[in-house]
């Protein structure tokens, strides 16, 4: 029998249940997991409180979580061939389900951070294996709109979640950000067993089974959990200046390094590092590692700045957010339809071209005046264009790849993107951060005795004070202290002005990047890439 023979019936196998309800489904499972890696962060004050722990203790209740997720998602294709994908999925979702509910009632931080350890490591399976079953699910030519389905989860929710962590903590507990995943949970499960089955090609088991790799994982372990505590922890300890953080830095660059050459040669590797000798792979996994970071990179930046400048409202500075999260509902499914039409490479480039141009306009429109409708409109700017990168670059993944290596695709373009979430992350907070104390150094020197300027303003709000009844040393005290605020405030702006500047060279960057990608075809029935 022929080789194309035998691969026809993989290639022409689907699903006896409707694709879109499988689709359903399992994003359904990936959008509460997602949920989860941000709707805990504005919970942490009254975590803090209720279980007698500190601000800098509490942390790790995220810390906890993204390290678990990160261990697992490299080696969730590795699983697959273990466990075969539906029930590896199910154990996934049963895991994250349970350990929600033990985070619920979690009475100690210790307790809560082991329980956290679990959800994550459930979590991190089901990310990749919803993305597998869709590309497994659906012929080629509609992956791209079967991902924008997928994109809705990943891009979406992390938006969503600070909202909605918000109005929950404040209306009822912090331990409802919890509770909120066991009826999605148990529906969901219940739902994958009567709906996802496993194509034919998983199905074949390996004779004498697979042994474990024990250096690989180990490698793994200690490698990606000391990179994500680094990224996690290096701002607050002042990254390099800290013996902690420079530990962290040796032991990660060791491990993984070591991992990369040990599982090049390595028979059945935990982590198939091989697939980026495809370049079309390689190059749309730094596309998704750049998405991963503009996206959390922008959600840290404007909800930060309304809070601590413009004095908004958690729950105010999460609608910001939100309208942006609303309208990229619309537009994912219409760059699925436009994956079957044009190159994902130009659908990429013009992603990333619009997204530079959001940046920009966030330089120029950048200050504490600006109204909330004109902070919306900004979010609009920064995040819609993520859009025609995240679902043209997810497709651009699988091309030339075997179908054999689904399961490992969507396990390393999901690890990628989350990197990509905690380094964009921890690089806009030390930007702003340190050039915050080097733009106030800067105004500093303005507002020294002998500045004609100055002395009008402190002269001027001197006596503003002291007609509204201060004494005249009170007063001098209050309106030097305003003065200094004031200069603390422009700072800040200033800073975020300058984070903004960065992450609009790195799209415009990003932009020639795109035409690495080779050619594809995108009329329907063919996905074969042009050279």
């Amino acid at each position: 029998m022929s080789a194309a023979a035998v691969a026809l019936p993989q290639e022409t196998w689907r699903p006896k249940a409707n694709p879109w309800l499988i689709a359903v489904v399992v994003s359904l499972a990936a959008f509460m997991e997602v949920l989860d890696t941000s709707i805990a962060n504005v919970a942490l004050p009254h975590i803090a409180g209720n279980l007698g722990a500190s601000n800098d203790q509490s942390t790790w209740v995220l810390t906890s979580y993204l390290v678990a997720n990160a261990i697992v998602l490299p080696i969730s294709g590795w699983l697959v061939t273990i466990f075969g994908r539906k029930r590896f999925f199910m154990t996934c979702l049963a895991i994250f389900t349970v350990s929600s509910l033990l985070c619920g009632i979690a009475p100690s931080l210790g307790l809560l951070l082991f329980f956290r350890v679990l959800q994550g490591a459930g979590g991190g399976g089901l990310q990749p294996m919803v993305q597998a079953i869709l590309a497994d699910t659906f012929p080629p030519e509609k992956r791209g709109l079967a991902f924008s389905l997928y994109g809705i989860t990943a891009v979406c929710a992390p938006a969503i979640g600070p909202t909605l962590g918000g109005w929950m903590t404040d209306s009822y507990s912090w331990r409802w950000i919890f509770f909120i995943n066991l009826p999605v949970g148990i529906i969901t499960l219940f739902l994958v067993y009567k709906l996802v089955e496993d194509p034919p090609y998983l199905k074949r088991v390996k004779k004498g089974g697979i042994k474990l790799d024990y250096i690989g994982f180990s490698l793994l372990a200690l490698g990606v959990g000391a990179l994500q505590i680094m990224l996690d922890k290096g701002q607050e300890d002042d990254w390099f200046g800290s013996h902690f953080i420079v530990t962290l830095a040796v032991i990660m660059v060791v491990c993984l390094t070591s991992l990369v050459f040990y599982e090049w040669f390595h028979k059945d590797p935990i982590v198939d590092v091989r697939l980026f000798k495809n370049r079309n792979f390689a190059t749309a996994n730094m596309m998704m590692f750049m998405v991963g970071a503009m996206a959390f990179a922008t959600t840290v930046l404007m909800p930060q700045f309304l809070q601590n400048l413009m004095g908004y409202t958690a729950q105010s500075a999460g609608m910001v957010l939100s309208a942006a999260a609303l309208l990229l509902l619309v537009e994912l499914p219409i760059v699925g339809r436009l994956t079957s039409k044009f190159q994902l490479r130009y659908l990429i480039a013009c992603g990333w071209f619009m997204l530079a141009i959001g940046m920009y306009v966030s330089v120029r429109g950048w200050d504490q005046q600006m109204s909330f409708a004109h902070a919306t409109w900004l979010r609009i700017f920064q995040y819609l264009p993520l859009g025609f990168v995240f679902v043209p670059a997810t497709t651009a993944a699988y091309i030339g790849v075997q179908q054999e290596k689904s399961n490992a695709v969507a396990g390393l373009v999901n690890f990628t993107r989350n990197i990509g979430s905690s380094v964009g992350t921890s690089v806009v907070t030390t930007i702003i951060a340190r050039r915050s104390q080097f733009h106030q150094v800067a105004l500093a020197d303005h507002i020294t005795p002998g500045n004609p300027q100055f002395e009008a303003a402190l002269n001027g709000l001197t006596q503003q004070l002291t007609h509204a009844g201060l004494s005249m040393h009170e007063a001098q005290r209050q309106a030097f202290a305003r003065l200094y605020a004031g200069v603390q405030a422009q700072a800040a702006t200033l800073s975020y002005i300058d984070t903004y500047w960065i992450l609009a060279i790195g799209c415009a960057c990003m932009f020639f990047f795109s035409f690495a990608l080779v050619k594809n075809n995108p009329r329907p029935g063919s996905n074969v890439a042009l050279h």
